[in-house]
């Protein structure tokens, strides 16, 4: 999810910037001349003409909005900066760290890679992802988006992590009309085809 948190970003911005797209299945992102770039290896990340990489999606996010800041995806004024911050890492601390464990411990795709798995772990988190997602639900009954009454970063954020879960077999539960409903408006965003 967290290239597409970028491209998604960047066409709400109206952006658009030189992509060299890497093959995660031959594992490209971990290339050496990659890695020389980007310790971690992986992806997305932004190289400057200066040779500057950043890496983190939503580090590369904050860049583009410093340099463009309409639309003000990150918020204007104290109050609409910390919420969306808020709500950025509530996505980021709440729900995505089930899903990444039922990602890399389950999924058939990361039993290629080469680390130690448990299975049992990854299926402990597969409910709280679930009483996650309802707790997401719940709190958009109070709101249009998930930071206010604006779409902003936390949205792309939430939509990426919402879409990566169902990717890898965790649906929204059936009773969360709130945030199917949330969902159904910010994927007709014509950024959400990014």
């Amino acid at each position: 999810p967290n290239p597409r948190r970028v491209k998604i970003f960047l066409a709400e911005k109206g952006l658009s910037v030189p992509v060299t797209d890497l093959s995660l299945v031959k594992r490209e992102h971990k290339a050496p001349e990659f890695v020389a770039k980007n310790g971690r290896g992986q992806v997305p990340a932004l190289e400057l003409d200066d040779g500057t990489v950043i890496s983190e999606s939503f580090a590369i996010c904050r860049y583009f909005e410093a340099l463009h800041p309409a639309p003000p995806l990150f918020g204007t004024g104290a109050r609409q900066i910390a919420e969306i911050d808020m709500w950025l890492r509530r996505v980021e601390h709440v729900l995505m760290p089930p899903i990444g464990a039922v990602w890399v411990h389950t999924h058939p795709f990361t039993a290629k890679l080469p680390m130690p798995r448990r299975a049992d772990w990854g299926e402990d988190n597969r409910p709280r992802a679930v009483d996650a997602l309802r707790w997401f639900d719940a709190e958009l009954a109070r709101r249009e988006f998930i930071a206010g009454d604006s779409y902003s970063v936390a949205d792309i954020a939430l939509l990426t992590t919402v879409d990566f879960a169902g990717f890898i077999g965790i649906d929204m539960p059936e009773e969360a009309a709130n945030l199917r409903d949330w969902h159904a408006r910010v994927s007709a965003r014509p950024s959400a085809a990014a």
